[in-house]
């Protein structure tokens, strides 16, 4: 079974579309079509069902793509293997991060581990932590920094490192001139959220909860998908959030919001290193890994 077909079936699952997949292969639709039809013909079985212009796997085609991840992946274990054996540090590695460890921990760390390693190519793919995942679980990346452990039996969680969440508000907000309110003087206030399944909703929710202060009190005025929508949104007085110290730290120095205490509160929000159990990390997964934890940023 040929393997650049496999990549090419996999990526037509992924992105739903042969139009999608001949650019990301950098192959012609036509092309595209006669793998397909040849991997078709060749385990005579219908894999992919066009339906409009998306492009689904059949029951076949799903069994397929599950094996055809395996062979590649331990494709490109095998490759840097014998790199790693001829003592070179090559090959493509994508690390997985949610919002907070993607924008504010990670460049730099991958930055420095690619000046002491420039013939690799290193991705960073940042999401909210349920699509990180959801990507570890399929085997699209080896490891992740997220925000909130897993519940998925299939990933091992260590926790790393520790994230402060803090009130942030805008400079002219009456609570900015307190230094510290109590939780019950939340209730009311105009609150944005972030979307439900990132790791500072969560352990905000968590947190709160504890202190007997359920989200529903909240007088919530948009969820937003970033920590980067919830900050502007701040500077622009639509409300007050918990947001990473890190992700406003230049924000508080600068004066542009505000930060108050919660009397008898302090979130926070383990960071967590993910990766698949029982499976063998690349040669250059172990050496990010080992520059990593050398350099762990606390």
């Amino acid at each position: 079974m040929d393997i650049r077909r496999l990549e090419i079936f996999c990526r037509v699952v992924e992105l739903k579309s042969f139009t999608r997949a001949a650019e990301a292969c950098l192959l012609s639709q036509p092309t595209v079509s006669e793998h397909i039809r040849q991997l078709e013909e060749s385990l005579d079985e219908k894999l992919l069902d066009r339906l409009g212009r998306q492009a689904l796997p059949t029951p076949a085609g799903d069994i397929l793509y599950r094996y055809a991840r395996q062979i590649i992946l331990l494709r490109d274990e095998a490759v840097q293997a014998m790199e790693n054996h001829k003592g070179i540090t090559s090959g493509t590695l994508t690390i997985g991060a949610s919002t907070i460890p993607g924008a504010y921990i990670l460049p730099a760390l991958i930055e420095a581990f690619k000046a002491q390693n420039p013939s690799i190519r290193l991705t960073l793919k940042i999401s909210g932590t349920r699509a990180i995942i959801e990507a570890l679980a399929q085997g699209h990346i080896e490891l992740a920094i997220i925000g909130a452990k897993s519940k998925n039996q299939d990933l091992e969680c260590r926790d790393i490192f520790s994230d402060e969440l803090v009130l942030a508000v805008h400079p002219q907000h009456p609570f900015a001139h307190k230094g510290s309110v109590s939780v019950q003087e939340l209730e009311g206030q105009p609150f944005l959220l972030r979307e439900e399944g990132s790791g500072t909703r969560i352990a905000m929710t968590e947190s709160l909860g504890y202190h007997k202060f359920d989200l529903s009190r909240l007088d919530v005025v948009a969820e937003m998908g970033s920590t980067e929508a919830v900050r502007q949104s701040i500077k622009a007085g639509l409300g007050i959030s918990f947001l990473s110290s890190l992700a406003v730290r230049e924000d508080i120095k600068n004066g542009t919001l505000a930060q108050v205490d919660i009397e008898g509160i302090k979130i926070l929000r383990p960071l967590y290193l993910v990766q698949r159990k029982g499976r063998q990390l690349t040669p250059l997964a172990l050496s990010f890994l080992e520059f990593f934890m050398a350099h762990n940023p606390q």
